[in-house]
């Protein structure tokens, strides 16, 4: 099997011979998935990466055995094709470092998110923040500077906890973000982003959700699944605890090569969420981060993968198709216009 080249890009990079590491946690899982050697070695593990592998168990298990090209396997794998750089990449792809104050970064009007937290259950090779300098966020540990800031503005209608994966704070820390946020009056919504509610549907325990229910805040999650195979029963399972809280669940994918960039996958996918009450919401382009060229869809690609999943589904269960472009006042839906 051919490892995936990004279109327009050098093999030279990629095709560079580096000094591996023999054994680790990488080349491990290769092994208990029952990846022959050929194998492992046609898809470049790089186990030397800077940005470290990451993969909680839940998510392992969805993992299909013998198949290099599996889509669950294909987001989690670093690989030397991280290496390769493209014209536009960057190490702060949507520009925040310019936009961070302390852990509240402000990009659209009504709405603040806050950095709860650099860790994540799972390292994502597309990650947008793969990058990202926590530092600052990291110092406002109690959030207090940045609950002054949302105190302070009477625009905000809406606070995002991001991070990292706010989910992987203890229950305790986050009640006391959440009680926080309740307590400012002019804000009515709390928004999670969370990959962990899909790789480690565990953590949707009885005190997470007595917590998302107690709150007089309207409560939206925001999942992060980007093909069928990673929304097993477990996390089914927990897609219906959130929603017994009566949060609204919706869900935000990333259109990446490889993984989910057929039509099929698509329709899977939304058809997948649909069955575990979560409704798709956004199907991100690419952010054009350093390191992640390789799974890049150009917009002509994607647009019509877009024309194929509207013909083929209800309206409620098409995503739509966006791009983040620094400045822009919202997400740019890229439609199906055909220029």
């Amino acid at each position: 099997m051919d490892p995936i080249i990004p279109r327009s890009l050098p093999r030279s990079e990629a095709d560079t011979p580096r000094t591996e590491q023999a054994s680790g946690p990488v080349h491990a899982l290769l092994d208990r998935l029952g990846l022959s050697p050929a194998q492992q070695a046609v898809l470049q593990v790089d186990e030397q990466t800077d940005f470290a592998f990451r993969l909680p168990e839940a998510l392992r298990r969805r993992i299909r055995a013998e198949d290099p090209a599996d889509p669950v396997l294909r987001q989690v794998l670093p690989t030397r094709l991280e290496q390769l750089r493209a014209p536009g990449d960057s190490m702060d792809p949507v520009a925040e470092a310019a936009l961070a104050d302390g852990a509240l970064i402000r990009k659209y009007a009504g709405r603040a998110l806050l950095i709860t937290t650099q860790a994540c259950d799972v390292h994502c090779r597309y990650c947008f923040r793969r990058h990202f300098d926590y530092a600052a966020a990291r110092s406002d540990r109690d959030f207090g500077p940045a609950f002054e800031q949302l105190q302070a503005d009477d625009t905000l209608r809406e606070l995002i906890l991001s991070g990292g994966d706010p989910l992987t704070l203890s229950n305790a820390r986050l009640r006391k973000i959440v009680h926080r946020a309740g307590a400012i009056d002019h804000l009515t919504t709390l928004r999670i982003h969370t990959r962990s509610a899909i790789v480690r549907p565990e953590r949707v325990d009885a005190g997470l959700c007595a917590l998302l229910q107690g709150t007089r805040l309207r409560v939206v999650v925001v999942t992060h699944a980007n093909c069928a195979a990673e929304l097993g029963p477990d996390a089914a399972d927990a897609m219906a605890r959130l929603q017994a809280t009566g949060a609204t669940l919706l869900n935000q994918a990333v259109l990446l090569r490889g993984v989910n960039d057929t039509v099929t996958a698509q329709v899977d996918l939304s058809r997948r969420l649909f069955a575990c009450a979560v409704l798709p919401y956004y199907l991100h382009q690419l952010d054009p981060v350093a390191g992640a060229a390789h799974f890049s869809v150009p917009d002509d690609e994607a647009r019509v993968i877009l024309r194929q999943l509207e013909a083929a589904l209800p309206g409620y269960l098409v995503p739509r198709l966006v791009r983040e472009i620094p400045g822009e006042p919202s997400k740019t839906p890229l439609g199906c216009e055909t220029n």
